[in-house]
């Protein structure tokens, strides 16, 4: 079957899929490999979300600095769409009852292609036990592949890891 007589869906899921791979050969390089773990674009193609609000509301999505920089050059101000916990990880910041990028009329993420990592990776989450798990809160999470929840859970532990690193590297104070 030639590429083209594919569903576009398969298509992008391949094209995940290689730039996985690519990654995983060039994995000495470290720029490659960081960029590809924070590009919402390697899950292109995978669960579609339906809208429903429910991720979105009341948020305390936790943002690495590459979520932050991205938004950033979006034109968006740290202080409007951040705020650091007390535990010192940065978590996208709620206006009213939703993530300030949650868009009402139109039930979706203002910047759906450029959100952080963590709203990409939902709803595959972490347990209080450690595990990574699929948010039930979710009415999608039913229709989620066992690849996809495998990778999401790899992207999801290296996620932490960086927000923990940076925690850890910039203290309470840092950027």
């Amino acid at each position: 079957m030639e590429s083209s007589d594919r569903p576009r869906a398969t298509q992008l899921t391949s094209s995940a899929a290689h730039r996985e791979k690519r990654a995983r050969r060039q994995k000495g390089n470290k720029r490659t490999v960081i960029t590809n773990f924070n590009s919402p674009a390697v899950f292109a193609g995978w669960m579609h979300c339906s809208h429903c609000e429910k991720c979105c509301c009341e948020t305390e999505m936790p943002l690495c600095s590459a979520d932050i920089a991205r938004l950033e050059r979006r034109g968006y101000a740290r202080l409007h769409f951040a705020h650091r916990g007390a535990d010192g990880i940065r978590r996208l910041r709620n206006a009213g009852d939703y993530c300030y990028f949650y868009d009402h009329q139109r039930k979706r993420c203002r910047e759906y292609p450029h959100r952080p990592l963590g709203c990409v990776i939902y709803p595959v989450n972490i347990s209080i036990d450690g595990e990574v798990v699929v948010d039930e809160l979710c009415p999608e999470a039913s229709s989620i592949s066992r690849e996809e929840f495998d990778s999401k859970g790899r992207r999801l532990r290296m996620l932490l890891d960086t927000i923990a690193l940076e925690v850890k590297t910039n203290g309470m104070r840092g950027k």
